[in-house]
């Protein structure tokens, strides 16, 4: 089911959803299920699963000589689909991302996800290689978002990269796409920001999901400017739990968003990385039952791989 079609049949009710990150290559699909099992009580209707970039690493020959070679530290996006659907029957929503894929490698994936039945992708520009510093896109591959979502849509309406195929099924994907309440770092501004995001919006984008934010007025003003714009489509706030102290200046840093002065100096006064959870935990909650009270669709949660923080803050709210 697409996820605007879970949101309209819940008449009004929040729901829970999260995102996940696949383990790293080598380890179980249990990593997984471990994670998820915990939260299942919570009925989340979907759950969103990133995709990953290759990676550059430098093998050292015997003569000195240094080789460099990708990775992708995180394989498995369409595998870890198939299993949630498997397992919990909950819809899937991969993540698609420009960087490090051409045309054909997405048109590709995204006939794989087709075959298993997903009907949900969210489409990124994905982040810089970070020895790059900067983002560069693949080689026949798509530059922004909205270029992938272009190409999302045209397989929607049955156009493929090869336009000799007699009669192409088409698919259909419901297609979301990413906010920024604080925006995206490389915006000049907001209101171009904004620009960028209703242009996503007229070329076919049904729903968004923001980035993380701490200060639920942010997300308040955001929805107001969307609305003014005339951006109508389900705006879901993403929660983080922050779990360690260290995670007051790592999250600034790293999103490019702030941090309210009251949650920064409870963290500065935390003794330890259990006391910075159950702050996180709190301020969690707090975040959670205002943004409820305001009518939001969806509460989804980045949960990085750590179900227990989630699963504190769902009790407390759901």
């Amino acid at each position: 089911m697409k996820v605007t079609d879970h949101i309209k049949n819940a008449k009004g009710k929040t729901l829970f959803s999260l995102e996940i990150i696949p383990p790293k290559k080598g380890e179980n699909i249990s990593k997984i299920f471990d994670h998820l099992d915990p939260l299942m009580e919570f009925k989340p209707p979907f759950i969103d699963v990133t995709y990953h970039r290759e990676e550059y690493i430098y093998k050292k020959h015997p003569n000195g000589l240094l080789e460099k070679k990708t990775t992708r530290k995180r394989p498995g996006t369409v595998g870890i689909c198939a299993a949630i659907r498997h397992r919990y029957d909950v819809d899937p929503v991969p993540h698609i991302i420009c960087g490090g894929f051409s045309k054909e490698e997405t048109e590709n994936a995204l006939i794989d996800l087709d075959f298993l039945g997903i009907d949900n992708v969210l489409v990124l520009r994905g982040d810089a290689i970070k020895s790059e510093g900067k983002f560069i896109p693949q080689e026949d591959g798509n530059n922004y978002a909205i270029d992938l979502l272009h190409q999302v849509n045209r397989m929607n309406n049955g156009q493929y990269l090869d336009d000799s195929l007699e009669d192409p099924a088409p698919t259909d994907f419901c297609i979301g796409v990413a906010g920024y309440p604080e925006k995206h770092f490389e915006s000049p501004n907001l209101e171009m920001d904004l620009m960028y995001l209703k242009q996503k919006v007229e070329a076919g984008a049904e729903y968004i999901v923001t980035q993380m934010f701490f200060d639920n007025q942010k997300y308040f003003d955001f929805v107001e400017m969307c609305r003014k714009m005339d951006i109508n489509i389900p705006i879901i706030p993403g929660l983080k739990p922050i779990s360690t102290k260290s995670q007051s200046t790592i999250l600034p840093s790293i999103f490019h968003i702030d941090l309210p002065v009251e949650l920064g100096e409870a963290l500065h006064k935390c003794k330890n990385n259990q006391e910075a959870k159950e702050i996180g935990i709190e301020w969690g909650i707090k975040q959670s039952k205002e943004l409820m009270e305001y009518g939001v669709p969806v509460l989804h949660y980045y949960s990085m791989g750590k179900s227990t923080s989630v699963q504190k803050i769902a009790e407390a709210v759901f």
